[in-house]
């Protein structure tokens, strides 16, 4: 009897992807299957799946995106599903890509959007993923400039009678795609995302959230689908990266991080469209912070170094110093008081260096001496250095204005555990309390956290008559 001819597998693609990276087909399940535990799913796969795969089968929902980053990983170059012969899935996972261009970014970011701001609300429960930050963030230090952004031809805008008096549904945009874009249109952007960080600062990102994801799907995505010239686009494209920032900054202080995360990628890619590199190093350090916040420190130092290298020398002194800081930040929640005080001594020597007529660009204004004070008592308490970060933090307070709400909090909350630190109980429980009566007054879940951090710290004392107290004045606002 012949012996038959092993068949060949169906999915030539991908059989030919799994020898270039030398996996088993074991090898890439177990690698699927860790990479949706990073999203938060449950998967079984195993080397039987894989063979399923390669005779054809296609995997169901995000599965498909899912190996297809286990490769992007693995091979170091951006793969998608339809490179691996694989049907695209259901985006879950959609949204760490660092789009090829820019078009391709608005339709990422747009889909983004439009989930977002309607009753998806399974998007607000994707986890965090440390992994995702490494492809992004090495494709904006080494990517290319993107040579051209216009788009269609430019005609005069034409009105449109009756505009104001006709009702528009929910679903339909403000404007249509395919319309000319003015600079007017792109000074309203940056007045819009004026008005929503003022929102952010003294109320909390959930105060306005939704409202900003509306706009951006119904006046920011038309106007990046309408007609542009070259220096328009590039503005429009700049003002859109400041806007989807703002909307992963308000996702990260509601602990929507897994969203956040997607809003502040395509903000990177929507900032290399508008040739901002230094605003793209901004979102960077952003992300940074999230990373801090969440524990992962590692992570947090490289986004900062990243920033650092991708903006080079010429970088203003202002700019510098909140770079530096940045990293100050993320050696500090690892503890590494050496490495956090020379990044630290880093930071204060280019505030220093800053002059009133230094050209600073709008979003690092806020980076002042109450700035610096309150990254200097960030560092100072995770490095257990109470006294310091008492000082720094008391600093902080007296410089920084009241319209920074949030910030103050967060400050105080600092102080306060400095101050417990340091055995000043009566004291820790006062700017405690304070800080819990600030934090029920936003819609804040950053805001929450940091006052239930502090009673964590308080749980040696609970039997203390000032901790009794200050449990009862909280209990008292609720």
């Amino acid at each position: 009897m012949t012996e038959r001819p092993p068949q060949r597998p169906q999915n030539r693609r991908l059989a030919a992807l799994i020898a270039e990276a030398g996996f088993s087909n074991a090898g890439l399940a177990r690698r699927v299957d860790q990479l949706g535990l990073e999203h938060g799913l449950d998967l079984r796969y195993d080397k039987t799946s894989v063979t399923r795969w390669l005779r054809g089968q296609q995997p169901r929902g995000t599965t498909p995106a899912l190996i297809a980053e286990v490769f992007t990983r693995r091979l170091g170059r951006r793969l998608t599903a339809q490179d691996l012969g694989l049907d695209a899935g259901a985006p879950v996972y959609a949204g760490l890509e660092f789009a090829a261009t820019p078009e391709e970014a608005v339709e990422i970011v747009g889909g983004l959007w439009r989930k977002d701001s309607g009753s998806h609300a399974e998007l607000r429960k994707i986890a965090f993923s440390p992994a995702g930050l490494v492809v992004p963030s090495r494709d904006w230090l080494i990517g290319r400039p993107d040579d051209r952004v216009a788009r269609g031809e430019q005609h005069p805008r034409v009105p449109v009678q009756g505009r104001a008096t006709v009702p528009r549904p929910r679903s339909q945009p403000e404007r249509a795609p395919g319309q000319r874009v003015s600079g007017g249109d792109v000074a309203a952007l940056r007045s819009v995302g004026e008005l929503f960080r003022a929102l952010d600062h003294a109320y909390g990102g959930g105060h306005a959230r939704q409202a900003l994801v509306r706009y951006l799907e119904h006046e920011a995505e038309p106007m990046l689908r309408g007609n542009y010239g070259e220096q328009t686009g590039r503005r429009l494209f700049g003002a859109v990266a400041d806007l989807t920032r703002l909307a992963g900054w308000t996702s990260y202080d509601i602990a929507a991080h897994g969203l956040a995360q997607r809003y502040f990628v395509q903000s990177l890619r929507l900032a290399q469209a508008a040739g901002d590199r230094a605003y793209g190093a901004y979102i960077l350090v952003t992300m940074s912070r999230q990373a801090v916040y969440l524990g992962h420190g590692r992570e947090a130092v490289q986004l900062a170094r990243v920033a650092q290298q991708g903006m080079g020398a010429s970088v203003p002194p202002l700019v510098q110093a909140l770079l530096h800081a940045a990293e100050a930040r993320a050696h500090g929640v690892l503890g590494e008081s050496r490495l956090s005080a020379a990044s630290l001594v880093r930071a204060e020597h280019a505030l220093q260096s800053a002059k009133p007529g230094d050209e600073v660009p709008y979003w690092a204004r806020f980076f002042d001496e109450a700035q610096l004070a309150d990254e200097f008592a960030h560092c100072h308490r995770d490095l257990q250095q109470y006294r310091t970060a008492a000082l720094h933090a008391e600093r902080s307070l007296d410089l920084r204005a009241p319209a920074y709400a949030r910030s103050r909090l967060f400050c105080r909350v600092v102080l306060a555990s400095a101050r417990l630190g340091l055995g000043d109980l009566d004291q820790a429980c006062a700017l405690g309390a304070e800080a819990a009566k600030d934090a029920a007054e936003m819609r804040s879940v950053r805001a929450v956290e940091y006052v239930r951090e502090f009673e964590r710290r308080l749980e040696p004392f609970r039997d203390a008559a000032p901790v009794r107290g200050y449990r009862d004045r909280v209990a008292a606002l609720g």
